[in-house]
């Protein structure tokens, strides 16, 4: 697939973040797109700044759970109605959610499950109901959003990460693994990984509205990094992540414009490991040079060192 015009394109986790300006971008090259999320006003707000008034590529809204298998059934169906086609071109599973870093404690486990279901049974789900109308056209491509996460599981020494990271690696080798079914089965049919690493979006705050602020578990983590935040009241370290949510976003090396921008010139490259940020390419580089140190703290030192993931803390 060398142009974009006139094809259809679905995209997860469209109402903020890479999947808007994924949306965007996709818009502008007169690519039709049906695109999903959660939070309804944030997704009319993407639809109405896509849409190229009449004569333009159609740009529709849809409020879908990627984690609820019925729901993304019933989305694909109205995909198919609403665009009056049989066949999409580009399927962009992209929503994604954080949390639930602990595997080991209990009262994380319903924050883990949440975050492995959108984060991995997402991609399955998506991948699994537009699958035929992927295979229907004349050519495609699959797009599963991974994270250097995907690679390398840690957001830094004393931070559990285990339900994002065991997540995207599911769809790091998921990817890959379907590069050789597609390759025997439907060959006009790419995958693509794409693996991100700090970009400029709202899964933090995402995060943060989806499952509350663990106010306990935060004063437990940060007593453990030697950290007393007994002087703070609730409303005080409620303030605090928020703010530290919210400079994630904004302070990022790479805009989400940005990353949209390299996801798609990748794909229409015909890439299918897409690296984005050069935080990314950096971290991928000395992991595989030396996987052995990669969880070792002066590892993530060193990738501080080179100024990169800075909003992760010491």
């Amino acid at each position: 697939m060398n142009e974009l015009a006139g094809r259809i394109a679905v995209v997860t986790g469209g109402g903020t973040g890479m999947g808007r300006e994924l949306v965007r971008r996709l818009a502008a090259a007169g690519c039709h797109v049906a695109a999903c999320d959660l939070n309804t006003d944030e997704l009319a707000h993407t639809v109405a700044s896509a849409s190229t008034g009449t004569g333009g590529p159609r740009v529709t809204a849809h409020p879908c759970d990627v984690a609820d298998a019925a729901a993304v059934s019933a989305f694909a169906a109205q995909v198919a109605a609403q665009h009056d086609t049989d066949h999409i071109n580009l399927l962009f599973n992209n929503a994604g959610i954080g949390g639930g870093g602990s595997f080991v404690v209990d009262d994380q486990r319903e924050a883990w499950d949440t975050t492995f279901e959108v984060c991995w049974n997402g991609v399955l789900n998506c991948a699994r109901a537009f699958m035929d109308m992927l295979v229907r056209s004349d050519g495609g491509a699959m797009v599963n959003t991974s994270s250097i996460n995907g690679f390398w599981a840690t957001v830094g020494p004393g931070f559990p990460h285990t339900a994002y990271c065991a997540a995207k690696f599911a769809v790091k080798g998921f990817t890959e693994a379907l590069m050789q079914d597609l390759a025997l089965h439907a060959p006009h049919v790419s995958a693509h990984v794409v693996m991100p690493g700090h970009i400029g979006t709202s899964i933090a705050l995402n995060s943060l509205s989806t499952h509350g602020t663990d106010i306990p578990l935060i004063r437990k983590n940060m007593q453990a990094r030697g950290v007393d935040l007994d002087s703070f009241s609730d409303e005080e370290i409620e303030a605090l992540i928020r703010d530290r949510n919210t400079r994630f976003r904004d302070d990022a090396p790479t805009s989400a414009a940005q990353a949209a921008e390299i996801i798609i010139a990748e794909v229409l490259a015909g890439s299918w490991r897409i690296l984005v940020g050069d935080d990314a390419c950096l971290i991928d580089e000395r992991v595989r040079a030396d996987p052995e140190a990669a969880y070792r703290p002066e590892f993530f030192e060193s990738i501080h060192q080179a100024g990169h993931l800075a909003a992760f803390g010491r």
